[in-house]
């Protein structure tokens, strides 16, 4: 009989991970009180690199990179076996002043990465983006394809076991989940989930609002970066503009003083975009953690419930390495 995993939470974390154990043919379960992708990694921009990495820690600089390397692949073989095109693209990015040049080039060398300065900036030619709303939706066609079973609109409720095992989670709509395995990919919702049970997941929101515009294509072929603010392309000629980072709880509004504040920067960075209309503004909630470090493994009072979480900024971009990891974990301690 196939073992069985209920995996709770369903963006990028979450759908990666129920396909990495549905190719390992267990009976794979993926729940989410919303819609497949419709969170942080629907809202995010789609950069496949850890934006500054010499001003991060080690720890989220090996699972971004080693996620991002495993991108074009993924992508490769979400488009052949569903249609859907995620638009991956190695397109560079520009960073623009001010950083520490010494700092990036050292870095750059050490971990094998292009770096050239080029005037006042640095180009970092390897740089990708993956279009994240596309990929979300060719995820979920994979994982339906591959037999997975998906409950949208399905809020669990907090966790309530007195026992070292899992035996069940149950919703609010009454429907109790039973699987050998359990694990939480509910980004900002990850605290809340676990209730008294919480403590391991040092997980809060943080609210990001974004920009988008349409200039005409090719305006913009390579992503731009200045002090914390970033312009994406699409291929199409869309041109997203962000973020913000709010500390603000689960308060997913939009302000027009972000939007002024945003639309400032993106006229600085492109003149352009002082005559396109803002097409669209909206804001997710990242899960927060200390120094941008996921919490990946196993839950100390459980045998059964795993964690994998937690991701801050760099969900999409770790979301195949952490799944990967993840799933040795459970397979290893899985006997």
């Amino acid at each position: 009989m196939k073992p069985s995993i209920t995996i709770v939470g369903a963006g990028a974390v979450g759908c990666l991970t129920a396909l990495a154990f549905a190719k390992k043919d267990w009976q794979v379960t993926l729940v989410d009180q919303g819609v497949l992708g419709g969170e942080a990694s629907w809202a995010g921009g789609g950069i496949l690199f850890p934006l500054l990495p010499w001003n991060y820690k080690e720890p989220v600089n090996q699972l971004a990179l080693a996620g991002a390397a495993r991108y074009r692949e993924l992508c490769e073989e979400l488009f052949e076996a569903t249609g859907i095109d995620p638009q991956y693209q190695a397109c560079g990015m520009r960073v623009l002043p001010e950083f520490d040049g010494e700092a990036a080039l050292t870095w750059c060398k050490t971990h094998g990465l292009t770096a050239e300065i080029q005037g006042e900036s640095l180009w970092l030619p390897e740089v990708a983006q993956v279009r994240n709303p596309r990929l979300m939706i060719a995820l979920g066609a994979r994982l339906k394809a591959l037999g997975v079973t998906i409950h949208e609109h399905t809020e669990l409720l907090q966790l309530q076991s007195a026992t070292a095992k899992v035996q069940s989670w149950q919703s609010s709509k009454g429907i109790r989940f039973e699987s050998d395995v359990y694990v939480v990919t509910a980004g900002a919702w990850s605290h809340n989930l676990l209730g008294e049970h919480a403590q391991p997941v040092p997980v809060k929101p943080m609210r990001g609002q974004m920009l988008l515009y349409q200039l005409e294509m090719g305006a913009l072929s390579t992503i731009l970066y200045r002090n914390d603010f970033y312009l994406i392309p699409r291929r199409d000629g869309h041109i997203l503009a962000g973020s913000t980072v709010e500390d603000v709880g689960f308060d997913k509004s939009t302000t027009e003083s972000a939007a002024r504040d945003l639309s400032r920067k993106a006229r600085d960075l492109l003149p352009q975009l002082a005559d396109a209309p803002v097409i669209r503004h909206w804001s997710g909630l990242r899960p927060g953690s200390p120094d941008n470090i996921p919490t990946i493994g196993r839950h100390p009072d459980f045998d059964n419930l795993y964690l994998n979480t937690g991701h801050f900024r760099y969900g999409v971009t770790m979301a195949p390495a952490s799944a990967e990891v993840l799933s040795k974990v459970v397979c290893g301690s899985f006997v």
